[in-house]
């Protein structure tokens, strides 16, 4: 079973305006509503990959509804927790000569809430996959991901943090099998610059020491950089192809990753499958459909740095 974890998902509405954005009346010649969330893009991307899986998290009001309709369409089985109170965010996009994000407040759980979701990931045994992916609402803990991961240590269940700030340093302890931060998220981390590829390099096993056992760097058009268990570090540039945009890139880097992992226990194959998927995302309007992924795949050329004690 992989379990993906997202407390804090949203419905994206984007706008696009025909004219300058202005006081008044504003009328948007198109929109599209899709599910926000980066453990619900992990899935929806999984599904795409051919693997199937479980989205969770906390859902609130006609709009959690929503949201769970939406899961289900895309070929995901939503099982999240549903809230007493409150709505299932809404995050707007206005498109115009810039663009302008408004994002919602997401609706906080209570205790019993959070306990109920807890009993999920703590339910997982040998051979499950979990992932824990995005912010947690106002309110929740720093160390939220830790807790859920604390009760699965001494299992063969394969985790994954995709977070920031002190829901990825306090998870460290726990070594997640897989972390992924960008180059903003482990400078902020580690409080270093993170200018260089040498940089990157260092900070990458710099975080394994901290406790991660993989620690995979997404660099936007620069491509990625693996640090795995065995101690090697590999950069792999990324393929040409123009951007459309770069949401849920990251999220499509680690459903590649995760689908090459389990389908053949290779790091190197498992990084070439995560940079074709976040390639093909951020090539594509939207998420990536599998035969995008495979046609980026088949444009790439490995190029990897020498292994690092």
């Amino acid at each position: 079973m992989i379990l993906t974890v997202t407390c804090n998902p949203a419905l994206d509405c984007t706008m696009v305006l025909s004219a300058p954005l202005a006081g008044g009346v504003n009328r948007a010649a198109r929109q599209t509503i899709r599910c926000g969330g980066k453990g619900v893009n992990v899935s929806a991307m999984l599904h795409a990959l051919g693997l199937d899986s479980t989205a969770t998290g906390f859902s609130a009001g006609f709009t959690g509804e929503a949201l769970e309709r939406e899961v289900r369409r895309m070929g995901v089985f939503p099982d999240f927790v549903r809230l007493k109170t409150g709505l299932t965010r809404v995050n707007v996009k206005l498109r115009g000569e810039g663009e302008t994000e408004v994002n919602a407040p997401g609706p906080a759980p209570d205790e019993e809430e959070r306990s109920a979701l807890a009993a999920k990931t703590a339910a997982l045994g040998d051979g499950d996959v979990l992932v824990l992916a995005g912010t947690v609402p106002h309110g929740m803990p720093g160390d939220w991901y830790a807790r859920l991961l604390a009760p699965l240590k001494n299992r063969n269940v394969l985790t994954v943090v995709d977070a920031e700030g002190d829901l990825l340093r306090t998870a460290l302890p726990c070594r997640p099998f897989l972390v992924k931060p960008n180059r903003e998220e482990l400078a902020a981390l580690l409080g270093a610059g993170m200018e260089s590829l040498d940089d990157v390099r260092a900070g990458a096993l710099r975080v394994r020491e901290m406790g991660a056992r993989n620690v995979l760097v997404s660099l936007g058009p620069q491509g990625s950089l693996l640090a795995d268990e065995t101690g090697a570090v590999r950069y792999l540039p990324a393929p040409d192809g123009r951007v459309r945009g770069a949401v849920g890139s990251g999220d499509s880097m680690v459903a590649g990753f995760l689908a090459g992992w389990l389908d053949r226990h290779d790091y190197a194959w498992a990084q070439r499958m995560g940079t074709a998927a976040g390639s093909a995302t951020a090539f594509s309007d939207g998420l990536a459909g599998s035969a995008r992924v495979q046609e980026v795949l088949r444009t790439m050329n490995e190029a990897a740095l020498p292994p690092q004690e």
